[in-house]
């Protein structure tokens, strides 16, 4: 089975019988903001769409089946101001260009979600707003109005993008973690925001946690930063009381109505061993998580009724890849118990895609899920938070179209929201965020970047699957498309024109 669709070198022409998102830089002007967004400008095509507490752009949604047959139904950004404007259409009888067959019989990975962070600073920032406001920000991102992320992130006590360092038992020696407790961050600034996420919108939030160290007493250099490890070896004390912190962690976010489906060994495991090294972090070689997993965390999991939690491996930059899994998955052991593979985008520049595709062909049971990215990250990324930039909204399409084509199974932003600055984060490591919080006007900015993601997390839904896209001829330079069939059947197309 096959269907066909086609377009010119900068518009669609047409998608038979499905919903096509689109992200293109049009060729021709238009009036900004017809899609409900209130434009706000920051200079040449810088442009957000600004919300408030009586005002927020909505994303038009449609019924595939509405769609006739032959015809389309297509969602578009551009360069000029567009921001998912969505149109129906006919299919034209003719060629204009570029063909791209879509082959039904030949698919790929499924789709576990699209998402983002609930970390401290997000928490602080979106509390910052009132009650009306808060409630247009959270519906952009997870009503049927808006982008409908069904993926999102929980630090595992402190990070960064926290007010100070913390963990849940900081009671040296505490081998029993009988003092274990969450903090007031989980309480105020995570907790009640996916609470108030679960309660309010109708997708199913698929939710992992990640760690960014241990307590200080646990390491070998007695402090939540720099260079550091756990101290001794896996199936050791210390290792064994780490694998308990887990169970304590998913257990009382547990009794919180918070089910956790998975979780990463470790946040960015290499920063940990970096001298100095500026906020929360730990050391791991993959040798050292391999056996970490199989001797500690892998059973502690199943002896307390949460061996359906998913546990990922690296969750740091593929430069990694297939080195790390290959050290991990030696182990049948550790097969038994990973179920995946984390990644984060930030050296992405270095190292091809085909490290993705290749350590899916050497380990095509485990599913790859994109569990970090952010714009502004770079030393060289000034300002940090670049209002209206929609460089950084292609850059995010072009990566997760990257992904995607190399076997990827979803894509998690890190911040949901930051403050003007890019933070909060105590060690003033701001960076940008697709929805930034202006408190003093109780108002806040999505940008490029959220629309970006939207063209995913909107369309592709959880279970979807890759199908083979055949163009008729090479693709034109800096244009990148991704198909995928949905549980409806349904198929959605998602092109970036740049």
């Amino acid at each position: 089975m096959s269907r066909k669709w086609e377009m010119g070198f900068q518009v669609v022409s047409m998608v038979i019988g499905c919903v096509l998102t689109l992200y293109a830089h049009s060729s021709y002007q238009h009036n900004p903001g017809s899609n409900g967004c209130m434009l706000k400008a920051f200079g040449g095509n810088a442009f957000v769409c600004v919300c408030n507490s009586t005002y927020c752009d909505k994303v038009e949604n449609t019924d595939p089946q509405k769609a006739s047959k032959g015809g389309y139904s297509m969602y578009q950004s551009d360069i000029t101001g567009k921001r998912l404007l969505h149109s129906y259409g006919s299919a034209s009888k003719q060629a204009c260009g570029l063909e791209v067959l879509v082959n039904l019989n030949n698919t790929f990975q499924s789709i576990i979600g699209f998402g983002g962070a609930f970390t401290d600073a997000a928490g602080i920032n979106i509390q910052s707003l009132s009650a009306s406001t808060q409630k247009n920000l959270l519906a952009s991102y997870f009503s049927t109005e808006g982008i409908e992320y069904t993926l999102g992130r929980i630090p595992m006590a402190s990070c960064d993008f926290s007010m100070h360092p913390y963990s849940y038992d900081d009671n040296s020696g505490d081998f029993n973690l009988t003092k274990f407790s969450l903090t007031q961050e989980d309480k105020k600034f995570k907790i009640p925001i996916i609470q108030a996420v679960m309660r309010t919108y109708k997708r199913n939030l698929t939710l992992f946690a990640s760690p960014w160290s241990a307590p200080a007493w646990m390491k070998t250099n007695k402090n939540m930063t720099g260079k550091g490890t756990l101290v001794g070896e896996p199936g050791g004390p210390y290792f064994k009381t780490w694998a308990m912190y887990f169970v304590k962690f998913l257990k009382a976010y547990a009794k919180e109505g918070i089910p956790i489906w998975g979780v990463t060994g470790q946040n960015e495991p290499t920063d940990g061993f970096i001298t100095n090294f500026s906020f929360q972090a730990m050391g791991w070689t993959p040798e050292m998580q391999r056996d970490f997993i199989v001797k500690d965390l892998g059973p502690a999991l199943q002896q307390n009724s949460l061996g359906h939690v998913k546990i990922m491996i690296l969750d740091d930059s593929r430069l990694q890849l297939p080195y790390w899994a290959e050290q991990v998955f030696r182990s049948e052991e550790a097969r038994k118990y990973v179920s995946g593979v984390a990644v984060h985008w930030y050296q992405d520049f270095i190292t091809p895609a085909v490290a993705l595709s290749s350590t899916h062909k050497k380990f095509p049971e485990k599913f790859i899920l994109a569990t970090e990215a952010c714009s502004g990250a770079m030393p060289w990324n000034i300002p940090k938070v670049s209002l209206g930039s929609w460089k950084r909204g292609e850059d995010y399409a072009h990566d997760i179209i990257q992904d995607l084509n190399n076997f990827v199974s979803g894509w998690t932003d890190w911040n949901i929201a930051l403050n003007m600055e890019g933070g909060p984060n105590w060690v003033k490591n701001f960076v940008d965020s697709p929805v930034i919080v202006n408190a003093k006007s109780d108002e806040f900015y999505k940008q490029p970047m959220f629309y970006a993601l939207g063209h995913f997390s909107k369309f592709i839904l959880p279970m979807s699957k890759r199908v083979e896209l055949v163009p008729n001829q090479n693709l034109p330079k800096d244009m990148y498309i991704v198909g995928f069939q949905r549980p409806d059947k349904a198929i959605a197309c998602i092109l970036l024109n740049r």
